[in-house]
């Protein structure tokens, strides 16, 4: 167990020191604006999402990531506007991004929209060092916290949509930020942590079966210097425009089985279960990744959408 733990926690404190991954989610597909400005108002109301992701749950210091997003369609014009807020947990480490988001639309033919989006917000970065087992504890890097480090982001993204498909293009902060050991001093050559780039892609499908089953296939790519490419491919199945039931696989990771259920025309909630593919996915304490959220859209009896949206 002691060894377990001691892995967990230097995973946890490899993330803290190079920030190379922004927080997964298995259902992309419901709430692409944390990643992509663009998608600000493109649903035609306003859309409240919540979510709440644990991953690897009962390993100590494993991820959690809460996110909490608002965008709605600006009345007799061609922006949206849309407000996140994203926390995610792993091991010492506790980051918070803040960011508010613009997109203005363009008709590009008869059914088909294409939305530049703009991101602008801030980072808020804690790392509680006396959560680890440091091996060498007069290391001068791990002797005080860092406390609500500050830094901007700025992002930016592309979305293409018909009634039946979508394609998204976007990175969520273009700014690349070192946390240096000493923040006071400017000519520092050594950081304790790193924000990269991350880059999106995103598309998806909707197919008719049959009246009362759709086929709606979707991938996620994201891509960032000094990690694997990281490719999601799922496939739901949407019944009577109530049920949906499908399955994921990210590529040597993880397989995930979704479900959701539109609970009314303005509530839809749905489940995740990522199991992983790799050594992890065999640990002892390991129960897999679980995620849950909720969608709520506003909207007045005379606007409702005619046309239900599948993205």
């Amino acid at each position: 167990m002691n060894k377990l733990l001691t892995i967990i926690l230097l995973f946890a404190f490899a993330k803290a020191v190079t920030a190379q991954q922004d927080p997964q989610y298995t259902q992309y597909m419901y709430n692409p604006i944390t990643i992509n400005p663009a998608y600000a108002g493109n649903r035609g109301v306003m859309s409240i999402v919540g979510l709440h992701r644990s991953q690897w749950v009962g390993l100590d210091g494993a991820p959690r990531t809460q996110s909490l997003s608002l965008h709605t369609p600006i009345e007799n014009s061609r922006v949206g506007l849309g407000l996140s807020v994203v926390n995610d947990e792993i091991g010492p480490s506790d980051e918070t991004y803040i960011a508010a988001d613009f997109s203005y639309t363009l008709p590009v033919g008869d059914e088909a929209r294409l939305s530049f989006g703009l991101k602008g917000g801030v980072h808020l970065l804690n790392v509680d060092f006396t959560k680890l087992n440091i091996f060498n504890t007069s290391d001068p890097r791990l002797q005080e916290n860092i406390d609500n480090k500050l830094s901007p982001t700025v992002g930016l993204g592309l979305y293409y949509h018909t009634d039946r498909f979508y394609v998204g293009l976007s990175t969520p902060n273009v700014l690349q930020t070192n946390h240096f050991d000493d923040s006071n001093d400017t000519s520092a050559t050594t950081f304790i942590a790193e924000e990269r780039i991350h880059y999106f892609a995103t598309a998806g499908y909707v197919f008719d079966l049959n009246d009362d089953i759709k086929f709606k296939p979707a991938t996620l790519v994201k891509m960032v210097n000094g990690s694997p490419l990281q490719v999601d491919l799922t496939a739901n199945f949407l019944f009577n425009e109530k049920l949906t039931l499908g399955a994921a696989y990210r590529w040597s990771a993880a397989i995930s089985g979704l479900v959701g259920f539109q609970l009314s025309d303005q509530m839809m909630i749905g489940f995740a279960y990522d199991r992983e593919t790799t050594e992890l996915g065999n640990a002892l304490y390991n129960d897999g990744s679980y995620e849950l959220f909720v969608r709520f859209e506003l909207f007045n009896s005379y606007d409702r959408i005619i046309t239900p949206r599948f993205f």
